[in-house]
C-alpha cells in the first residue's frame, strides 16, 4: 500500500520532493515548455499551504546531451507559478545545500541542482545500495520525509528515486498518486477497450500489444504510424523499400514479433488500409492494395481514419501512445489530430504520455480524462512492468 499525501503531516517538516520537470529547452537554455512543471504544482501548493519546508530535487537532460542545463530557470518558472516562495541552490547535497535547507522558512520552496549534475544519478543502484550513495547519504539527515511525485521517471532505478524510502517515511505526491490509479486500473475501465498504438517505438508498442492481447485488457488494438508499417509488412504487403528500411532499422525484430501476433490475435489487431506518401511536395494517399511505393509512409490516409473513427466511436476507453504518423509536418499531422479527435469522443480516453502528450500540445488537442506525464513509465505500467520507484514506496 503507497501512503500518500493525505498520510503526511507536514507543517514544519522539511520535505523532500522529486518531481519530474525534465522539460525541451531554447538554444538559449530556457525553457520552452513548462508542462511538466505544471503537473507537479498541486503537490507543491499542498504541501506549502501545509506549512512544509519543501526541498525539490530534479533532474533536467543527460551527461552529452544539448539539455543537461542547469535548473535555475525551473525554479523561476516554478516562483511565478506558485504562490508559494520559491528559491534556488546551485548545488544538490553540499554543505551549502544543507545548510540551506536547515535555514528554509516554513511554507518555502527550495529547488536544489540538477541531480544528474553527479554521476551516481545516472547509474541504475538496488535500493538498499542507492541509499548509501553521497546524495541519499549527505542530503536525508537534514530531512524528515520524503515525497516521490515522478512518476514518469518511475521506472528508474536511481538514488533519488529509490534511496530515500530507505531512509525517511515516504510518500506518493499528487501526480503519482493519480497515475497509479488511473493506469493500474485500466483492467476495471469502461468496456469495450481499444488502443491505438503508433509512433516510432516500434519494439515497445509491440510489447504492450502483445502484454494487452494477452491479458484480456484490449478488445480492439489500432495500429498507426512505424508501428502500422510493421504489421502490414507481417501481413504480406509490399510497402516499398524506404518504409521497410525505416521499419528495420527502428527494430530488425519487429515484422517477426507482429506476424506472430497477427497469427494468434488477427481478430483484435486492425491494420492501415492506406497511407501517405510525399509526392513532388503534396500529400498523396495510397491504398494499401496498390502498394509498393518509393517513398516513405509518413502517415495514415483518409480510409484508415475512418474506419478507426467508427470502432473508437463505440468505444467504452481509448488508451492512445503514439502519434499516427510524421505529425510535426503540416502535410502528415492529419491522421494523428484526426484520431485524437475520435479518442476525445469516448466516453474515457487515456494517453500514455512522451511522444503522444508532445503531439496533443503540438496539435493544440485537449478533452482527454487522463493525459500521462510518463512515456516510459506510462508504458512499463501499461505491459504489466514494475517501476522500482514505486515498489519501494510500498515497501
Amino acid at each position: 500500500m503507497v501512503r500518500t499525501l493525505d498520510s503526511l503531516d507536514a507543517a514544519g517538516a522539511a520535505v523532500g520532493v522529486r518531481v519530474d520537470i525534465n522539460s525541451p529547452l531554447t538554444e538559449a537554455a530556457t525553457l520552452a515548455d513548462d508542462a511538466r512543471l505544471r503537473a507537479h504544482i498541486e503537490t507543491l501548493t499542498e504541501l506549502a499551504a501545509a506549512d512544509a519546508r519543501t526541498v525539490v530535487l530534479a533532474h533536467q537532460g543527460r551527461p552529452g546531451g544539448d539539455e543537461f542545463e542547469t535548473l535555475e530557470p525551473h525554479a523561476e518558472r516554478l516562483d511565478e507559478l506558485l504562490d508559494a516562495p520559491v528559491e534556488y541552490c546551485d548545488s544538490t547535497f553540499s554543505a551549502n545545500a544543507r545548510s540551506r535547507v536547515r535555514a528554509l522558512d516554513d511554507g518555502t520552496i527550495l529547488v536544489l541542482e540538477n541531480t544528474r549534475f553527479y554521476s551516481e544519478e545516472y547509474m541504475e543502484w538496488e535500493p538498499s545500495e542507492a541509499a548509501d550513495t553521497h546524495l541519499v547519504g549527505k542530503l536525508a539527515p537534514v530531512l524528515d520525509a520524503y515525497v516521490n511525485d515522478a512518476f514518469a521517471a518511475a521506472h528508474r532505478s536511481q538514488p533519488s528515486l529509490v534511496g530515500f524510502p530507505q531512509r525517511l517515511p515516504s510518500y506518493a505526491g499528487r501526480v503519482m498518486e493519480t497515475e497509479l490509479d488511473v493506469l493500474g486500473g485500466i483492467d476495471e475501465s469502461p468496456e469495450p477497450r481499444v488502443y491505438v498504438l503508433g509512433g516510432a517505438k516500434v519494439a515497445d508498442s509491440i510489447d504492450v500489444a502483445r502484454s494487452v492481447l494477452e491479458r484480456g485488457l484490449a478488445d480492439a488494438v489500432l495500429t498507426a504510424g512505424i508501428v502500422g508499417n510493421a504489421f502490414l509488412l507481417a501481413n504480406g504487403v509490399t510497402l516499398g523499400a524506404a518504409s521497410a528500411e525505416i521499419v528495420n532499422d527502428r527494430s530488425p525484430e519487429a515484422v517477426k514479433q507482429a506476424g506472430e501476433l497477427l497469427d494468434e490475435f488477427g481478430h483484435r489487431l486492425y491494420l492501415p488500409r492506406d497511407v501517405a506518401v510525399e509526392r513532388d511536395g503534396e500529400r498523396v494517399e495510397i491504398d494499401t492494395e496498390s502498394l509498393p511505393a518509393t517513398e516513405p509512409a509518413m502517415d495514415i490516409g483518409a480510409r484508415t481514419v475512418s474506419a478507426y473513427a467508427d470502432i473508437l466511436e463505440d468505444a467504452g476507453t481509448v488508451i492512445l501512445n503514439g502519434p499516427a504518423g510524421v505529425f510535426e509536418d503540416d502535410l502528415f499531422a492529419f491522421g494523428t489530430r484526426e484520431l485524437y479527435e475520435a479518442a476525445i469522443r469516448a466516453d474515457h480516453s487515456i494517453v500514455g504520455g512522451g511522444d503522444t502528450a508532445a503531439a496533443l500540445r503540438s496539435l493544440g488537442l485537449d478533452g482527454f480524462t487522463h493525459v500521462s506525464t510518463g512515456g516510459g513509465a506510462a508504458l512499463r505500467m501499461l505491459t504489466g512492468g514494475t517501476l522500482p520507484a514505486v515498489e519501494v514506496l510500498d515497501d
